[in-house]
């Protein structure tokens, strides 16, 4: 009689559950994927904006991933990026998304990740290809094409000029593909258009360090036309400096990345011109690449995102 009350009992649990078998043990099937987005200076109007982007979509995906959202203080501050990077796997992030300062720094601690089975996607900032191979690191990138980006910018400069003026780039930290690939997009556009490079800086992306830059190159440069930067940070100090000089109506300036701060520069014509790589939409690209390999359990493939020119 006892054993078919239980038969009973069994079959009547099954019936209410569709006859499906319980859960494994320590499984929880309302689990969500940890995704952790690092990225460089969130003093940048770009990175805050890409910080902004990437909580709307996790809100409105919210029962897919949960968002550590981190960035460090200072472009440079390769070390504290590092740190974030140890603290989303300790956080038992699933993926990192990154926008690495450094191509090169951040490989050796991303690839300790990718052992311990986090996902990387690279962002905005390609990684170093050879060091990556190195390593055994594999990450898929999104991002655009920056040298392409640089390029079209550097020729809406190049339009207002003549063969032969002058001009001087101000790039970001040396070590950054973007920076690299920024800085010859610029130098492609000025040698179809034969101007003149006369001098390279870097300013590190920072607008107070390219504000001094800027100020030292109007000065050992007297005919200088115009100045390319690699950001719009930058691009900011540079116009304070030229404006400082009085020279707005000699001296152009161009930027790259469209940020909310410059938007009277380009309305009064102290910037010339910059390049919006949809910041909002660029960690989005990312992390979804990122959600849709975690589910596969396949890699993730490189994926190009857009850059447009913004003008007056």
């Amino acid at each position: 009689m006892r054993a078919i009350v239980v038969g009973l009992a069994v079959g009547t649990l099954l019936a209410l559950t569709g006859c499906k078998p319980a859960n494994p043990p320590g499984t929880d099937p309302s689990a969500r994927p940890k995704v952790a987005l690092v990225m460089k200076s969130l003093a940048n109007d770009f990175f805050s904006t890409m910080a902004d982007g990437a909580r709307r979509h996790q809100a409105a995906h919210a029962g897919d991933y949960e968002l550590l959202v981190s960035g460090i203080k200072n472009e440079t501050d390769i070390g504290e990026q590092v740190n974030l990077v140890e603290q989303a796997v300790a956080q038992g992030a699933k993926a990192i998304v990154i926008a690495p300062a450094d191509s090169k720094a951040l490989v050796p601690a991303l690839h300790r990740a990718e052992l311990q089975g986090v996902l990387i996607v690279n962002i905005d900032n390609r990684l170093d290809a050879d060091v990556a191979g190195q390593a055994g690191l594999k990450a898929a990138f999104v991002g655009p094409d920056n040298r392409d980006g640089a390029r079209r910018v550097g020729e809406v400069v190049a339009g207002k000029l003549k063969a032969g003026d002058e001009v001087a780039i101000i790039e970001g930290v040396t070590t950054a593909f973007n920076g690299q690939q920024r800085r010859a997009g610029f130098e492609d556009a000025m040698k179809a258009a034969g101007m003149t490079v006369v001098a390279t800086q870097s300013a590190e992306w920072e607008m107070d360090k390219a504000n001094a830059v800027a100020a030292n190159l109007l000065t050992s440069h007297p005919k200088l036309r115009a100045l390319l930067c690699g950001n719009d940070n930058m691009a900011i100090g540079a116009a304070a400096a030229v404006a400082a000089a009085g020279k707005s109506r000699e001296v152009l300036v161009a930027g790259f990345d469209d940020i909310g701060a410059v938007r009277p520069l380009l309305a009064d014509g102290r910037l010339v011109a910059t390049a919006d790589q949809h910041a909002d939409q660029l960690a989005v690209d990312g992390i979804e690449l990122a959600l849709a390999a975690l589910k596969s359990g396949q890699p993730g493939v490189d994926r190009a995102t857009p850059v447009d020119v913004v003008t007056r």
